[in-house]
């Protein structure tokens, strides 16, 4: 048999279960996730391995319309991504019915001609069987599809359906990437991104596209703890005051939270210092954004 690589990128309008999709078929987690939309701001690559071929899997923010400099560079993010793909997976979420952004989306697909095309039908485990038959026939009339799959992220179903059939659908080549590797991420931003998914969950729904994280400094001390130091950025004095909350209760939470994710991330102990600080109106700076990179 002929071994296949190649890479297919996840498509679609914000929070319609891209990055748990990737999560589940890598095997962990290389892409934080939230209920929040927007929470993917790059294109995260990850690393599927099979006895018959090797999967990239390219996780793009959602397809939206922009009303800042941020927001129309994540746009951008998603559009070089699909100029490079050989597969492009449509997500399209089973409890949603399809709306205008669905067809704008499926439509720009138009413009890659160079990928192959699939639609997914996600969070079916969140739906009822009529709502996922009427998507299925929703999604046939958007555009002409290798193949349309109803999948869960969550569950785990038909993820090997997806696995087998967008290899199919790869050229023939030798593998891109090494057994061991899961992600192209370096271990800083998988904890940038940790830490910006603990204070997602952390925060009032106001917050977060005014949130981002650096990374001041992460080294091992002499008594071999790791230790991190880092910075939350928000866009106003008010919002600072609510990230920190009442006491520092609000902070110690995010830390909380994000230390364990941290954790697990590395198998070891993990000391966690982070500071709130203000930058104004950052996401429609571009110097601003270039120095927190984005």
């Amino acid at each position: 048999m002929s071994f296949r690589a190649g890479f297919v990128s996840f498509v679609g309008r914000p929070n319609v279960g891209k990055s748990t999709l990737m999560n589940a078929i890598v095997g962990e987690k290389v892409a934080i996730t939230s209920s929040k939309p927007q929470t993917t701001r790059h294109a995260i690559r990850g690393i599927v391995h099979r006895d018959a071929g090797q999967l990239i899997i390219v996780d793009t923010p959602g397809i939206h319309r922009p009303r800042t400099l941020l927001g129309q560079r994540l746009n951008d993010v998603v559009s070089a991504t699909l100029h490079d793909v050989d597969v492009i997976a449509l997500c399209i979420p089973a409890t949603e019915k399809v709306g205008p952004g669905d067809r704008f989306i499926a439509q720009s697909l138009e413009r890659y001609p160079r990928a192959k095309k699939i639609a997914l039908v996600t969070k079916t485990d969140a739906a009822s069987k009529s709502e996922i038959a009427q998507r299925l026939m929703e999604v046939n009339e958007l555009g002409q599809w290798e193949t349309i799959i109803p999948v869960s992220g969550l569950l785990g179903d038909q993820l090997e359906i997806v696995v087998e059939e967008i290899l199919a659908l790869m050229p023939e080549s030798e593998p891109l990437y090494s057994l061991e590797d899961s992600t192209e991420q370096s271990l800083e931003v998988r904890i940038q991104e940790l830490i910006r998914e603990a204070t997602l969950e952390g925060v009032s729904d106001e917050l977060p596209h005014s949130i981002a994280v650096t990374i001041d400094e992460m080294g091992e001390r002499e008594d071999g703890l790791m230790q991190i130091f880092a910075n939350l950025w928000v866009e106003r004095d008010s919002q600072k005051g609510i990230m920190i909350g009442k006491g520092g209760q609000k902070l110690k939470g995010i830390g909380q939270l994000a230390r364990t994710g941290i954790q697990e991330l590395m198998g070891r102990p993990v000391y966690l210092s982070l500071q709130v600080k203000v930058s104004k109106e950052w996401q429609r700076d571009p110097k601003k954004l270039d120095k927190l990179g984005l």
